[in-house]
């Protein structure tokens, strides 16, 4: 009787582990081999610029990463974005330009609900530019929003006093009138960084300066009204950029689409949820730089 037992016990611990051995062998098989099946596959990477842009790190990152991979044939630049600082901005509008120039891919960039100012500014780097009819984007300007806060301290009973080692050092200070000749000193910056703008969108679509000059005022415009205008290519969705960009990529039948992955960020919320508050908050009342951006 023992042995019989001792025997059961077998056969059950000997099903229990072939049971578990076809999940483990299932799940392995799930995770492995859609991998094993596309290696060698032609790729069209996507890289996502959404919200407000205030840094260009994990942008560059990508781009630089997908540029490299010799498996990637062509980039989609996905855009959703009012616009931002003006540094990060030009900083990820050069990542694309150097994908193209050094690695010799294929980049198209993919209009979402805005891409305006910055997001714009970011665009006319590629190859070819695709907006949906809707999609609101052009806002070609610069703009650095100041507030003053002297009255209300002078309310309150406080006074502000600078120590300063040259004459400018307080320009733009909250706590003070500006005068005439502050005002020439921010204009002439601005105008400077206005016409570093206008030079991108005549460089990269194939446009004159002289043509660019009217449309570049910070007005917007509808993604219909950018194609009528040179400023995009064509209309189209996110599924449009990826076959045009395979096209151009000269992929060889369907391509596998790549992202990176991202990790759950906080700061990722907080600029996808509230960011144009966020970045209107932030120009006002800490700090002021300059903007490319769709300011309502």
């Amino acid at each position: 009787m023992a042995d019989q037992s001792s025997s059961r016990r077998s056969r059950w611990r000997r099903v229990a582990w072939i049971f578990f051995g076809a999940l483990l062998l299932t799940w392995l098989g799930k995770a492995f081999i859609p991998e094993l099946a596309s290696l060698g596959q032609d790729r069209i990477a996507i890289v996502r610029i959404e919200g407000p842009i205030f840094d260009s790190t994990q942008a560059v990152s990508e781009l630089k990463s997908f540029g490299e991979d010799p498996l990637v044939k062509a980039i989609v630049v996905r855009i959703d974005s009012p616009g931002g600082a003006v540094a990060p901005s030009q900083e990820i509008y050069n990542a694309v330009l150097r994908v193209r120039r050094e690695h010799e891919k294929k980049v198209v960039a993919s209009m979402g609900t805005v891409a305006a100012s910055g997001g714009y500014y970011i665009a006319v780097a590629s190859d070819r530019i695709l907006a949906n009819p809707g999609t609101l984007t052009g806002s070609i300007g610069v703009i650095m929003q100041l507030a003053n806060f002297q009255k209300l301290l002078e309310k309150l009973g406080v006074k502000s006093v600078a120590v300063k080692s040259g004459r400018y050092k307080d320009l733009g200070s909250p706590f003070r009138p500006m005068t005439d000749e502050d005002r020439q000193l921010i204009q002439a910056v601005m105008d400077d960084v206005h016409r570093q703008f206008i030079e991108a969108v005549a460089d990269g679509r194939s446009l004159d300066v002289a043509d660019v000059i009217p449309l570049a005022d910070g007005r917007v415009f509808t993604g219909k009204q950018a194609k009528e205008l040179l400023l995009v290519d064509d209309l189209g969705d996110l599924h449009d950029a990826i076959q045009l960009a395979s096209q151009l990529g000269g992929v060889r039948g369907k391509p596998k689409i790549v992202e990176p992955e991202r990790r759950f960020s906080l700061r990722d919320l907080v600029t996808g949820v509230f960011g144009r508050k966020l970045s209107s908050m932030i120009g006002r009342a800490s700090w002021s730089p300059l903007m490319y951006l769709l300011a309502f």
